[in-house]
C-alpha cells in the first residue's frame, strides 16, 4: 500500500525533478530567498529542511552527505558555516513560504517566496 507516500512529482521525470530540487536548494542557500511556484516551494521545503538539519552538526560525514545531495562546494560551505549555526537551537521549521497575490503571466501559476526564517 502507498499510504502516506505522497511525493511532489511536479510534472517532470525523476532525474529532472532531482536536478531541479538541487538547483533550487543551492539558490535558496546562496541568496536566502527565491521566487518560485508554490508547488515547487512546498517540494523544496522538504529538501532544504533536511539539509539544514544535517548542517546543525558540523562533521565530515554530514558535509559529505550534504555534498552528495547538492554537488556544490560553495553551497555546502555556506550551509555549514552560516545557515546551520543560525538554527542550532531551533527544532525544525527553518523555512517559510510567502504566497504572492498575483499569478505568473504565462500560465497563471500561483507564485510565492521561499526563504529562511530569521
Amino acid at each position: 500500500m502507498r499510504h502516506a507516500k505522497h511525493k511532489y512529482k511536479l510534472g517532470v521525470d525523476p532525474s529532472h525533478r532531482k536536478a531541479m530540487m538541487k538547483n533550487l536548494a543551492i539558490e535558496v542557500i546562496d541568496h536566502g530567498k527565491i521566487k518560485t511556484t508554490q508547488t515547487r516551494a512546498k517540494a523544496l521545503r522538504i529538501f532544504v529542511e533536511k539539509l539544514v538539519t544535517l548542517a546543525k552538526v558540523d562533521s565530515v560525514h554530514n558535509r559529505r552527505l550534504a555534498y552528495q545531495r547538492l554537488n556544490n562546494k560553495n553551497a555546502v560551505h555556506k550551509l555549514f558555516a552560516e545557515v546551520g549555526p543560525k538554527f542550532k537551537e531551533r527544532n525544525g521549521g527553518y523555512t517559510r513560504i510567502v504566497k504572492l497575490a498575483d499569478k505568473r503571466l504565462g500560465d497563471a501559476s500561483s507564485m510565492g517566496y521561499i526563504s529562511f526564517v530569521e
